[in-house]
């Protein structure tokens, strides 16, 4: 016998709930969308116009769909007409693709922040977070622009400057053709250019025109009419060309003409193992127990100069910053060391060389100044050999940021006959050495914490904090590419992706907590 099949009628239950069980992921997105104030959303709704959806309904669908790896708008449409699960949470509304798309693109570029920043407040009322220890990270991924159009900084300096030369050749030559034919005081002075490294579009146009004006009083000057083509058709619109990618590479060594914000990096996902770069951003996350604490979106590849801006927009989202922050060697620089000391947060953060220094290799290198003696009294260094390295000189470095190095250089009064000299250098003369005497203050430091108890606990506990984190987003839930555009939208998205991974892990953790309750 079979069970009755009909088509007849409607098998659905008209409440949708039924259907639903009672620990459902569903629910818990719910839950958490419903215990946010609706004033949080005023800001994405000026007001005027037709009624709107609801902000939190779409907020809802939102969500649960980036928990179901549905990031594309028309998927998520098609999955409210379509899915149980979406109907229920939609309220058997029907938001199109274009609805979905600009609430997560649009209007919720003011408001993301506040509602992660709420749910992480919801999060550390119910213990799941205590907001002490803060673990970071960055991962790189790719931009959703073309791979192959990019520009390279720098290639467009050096086009720059061959076309500066060009054009201040070309003026040249046609001061010269005057000063042939004894016309240089007949009329007007040619325009002055000055250095051809200080031409600029704004000089050029304006000498252009003038050449212009010259070339209706003068209109058989066939030599001339010929320069002015040239520069108008030509050598001004480059030019204009290379400022305009300077002034949207900034600090930056590349971007893509299609994603003018993404930068080339290096990205683990290399299937051809060939180095190849790819349009990207670094995102940096910072998480407690795999639940995201705070997350940011950066033009640059390396973790390095990273590391401030992020806690910078933590402290914006949270309102402080973190009381202990650990991470690994790749923001172990001394303007870090030193931003985290000013700021009185506990830094657990391995430099470059802290593994290296623990080898028998790095031990046995006389070459290295941290297997050589220092006298803080009288301000000099010993080597292995016990040659004495008195200080020289200051000099001072400074980062990108502003951030300024301070080097001192000593050297030694006669390395001619020292027998180590081949193991200690390659160069010429006396070893000199450079060193910043803070930077090894903070390396000291790390050592020290990092050889503690709690410090070292710490350390090994990072290991399984960022990482699964993002194994989680980029591998189970196949999050490898963003779908926006530009850096504001690039950076909604990962507060998307942040927000769902929370209230995954939440389910989670209640799984395996009432798990554990029944045995």
């Amino acid at each position: 016998m079979y069970i009755q099949y009909t088509m007849d009628q409607l098998c659905l239950p008209m409440d949708l709930e039924e259907d639903i069980p009672e620990n459902h992921l569903v629910r818990i997105v719910n839950a958490a969308v419903n215990r946010l104030d609706d004033a949080i959303f005023d800001a994405a709704y000026p007001g005027g116009g037709r009624d709107s959806y609801h902000p939190k309904m779409l907020t809802k669908v939102i969500l649960y769909a980036y928990t179901q790896r549905i990031y594309s708008s028309r998927q998520i449409a098609k999955a409210v007409r379509e899915n149980i699960m979406f109907m229920w949470i939609s309220g058997r509304q029907r938001p199109d693709f274009r609805t979905l798309n600009r609430f997560r693109s649009e209007r919720m570029k003011d408001v993301l922040e506040k509602v992660f920043t709420t749910v992480l407040q919801f999060l550390a009322e119910e213990k799941y977070i205590r907001l002490e220890h803060y673990f970071v990270d960055g991962t790189k991924i790719e931009a959703n622009a073309n791979r192959y159009t990019f520009v390279w900084g720098k290639a467009v300096v050096k086009h720059k400057a061959k076309l500066q030369e060009k054009v201040k050749t070309l003026f040249a030559t046609i001061e010269e053709a005057e000063k042939q034919e004894e016309r240089i005081h007949s009329g007007r002075d040619l325009p002055e250019l000055g250095e051809a490294s200080a031409l600029t579009g704004e000089k050029l146009e304006q000498a252009v025109k003038e050449l212009e004006e010259r070339l209706q009083e003068k209109p058989k000057d066939k030599p001339l009419k010929k320069a002015v083509r040239t520069l108008r058709k030509d050598l001004l619109p480059r030019l204009q060309k290379y400022e305009a990618h300077e002034e949207i590479l900034d600090t930056r060594n590349s971007y893509s003409k299609t994603d003018p914000d993404a930068t080339f990096m290096r990205m683990k996902e290399d299937h051809m193992r060939n180095g190849q770069l790819k349009p990207g951003y670094n995102v940096q996350i910072g998480t407690e127990n795999q639940f995201i604490l705070g997350y940011s979106v950066h033009q640059r590849p390396t973790d390095t100069r990273c590391l401030i801006p992020h806690l910078e927009k933590i402290k914006e989202q949270l309102g402080k910053r973190p009381q202990t922050v650990i991470a690994d060697a790749g923001y172990g620089g001394e303007e870090n060391y030193d931003y985290l000391e000013q700021n009185e947060i506990r830094a657990v953060v391995k430099y470059g060389t802290y593994h290296r220094e623990k080898t028998k290799a790095w031990q046995g290198d006389i070459s290295k100044i941290d297997n050589w003696t220092y006298n803080s009294e009288e301000d000099t260094w010993t080597c292995a050999n016990g040659q004495t390295l008195h200080f020289r000189r200051v000099s001072k470095e400074k980062t990108e940021s502003g951030y300024e190095i301070e080097h001192r250089h000593y050297r030694s009064t006669s390395c001619e006959a020292c027998p180590l000299k081949p193991q200690c250098t390659k160069a010429e003369g006396n070893r000199e050495i450079k060193v910043s005497l803070k930077y090894l203050r903070f390396k000291e430091q790390t050592r020290q914490k990092l050889r503690s108890k709690e410090g070292y606990a710490l350390a090994v506990k990072r290991m399984i904090e960022p990482e699964p984190v993002f194994g989680a987003i980029k591998n189970n839930r196949g999050f490898k590419r963003f779908l926006l555009r530009g850096l504001g939208k690039v950076s909604l998205e990962v507060g998307w992706l942040s927000l769902a991974h929370n209230l995954l892990k939440k389910a989670a953790v209640d799984a395996n907590s009432k798990g554990a309750k029944r045995e």
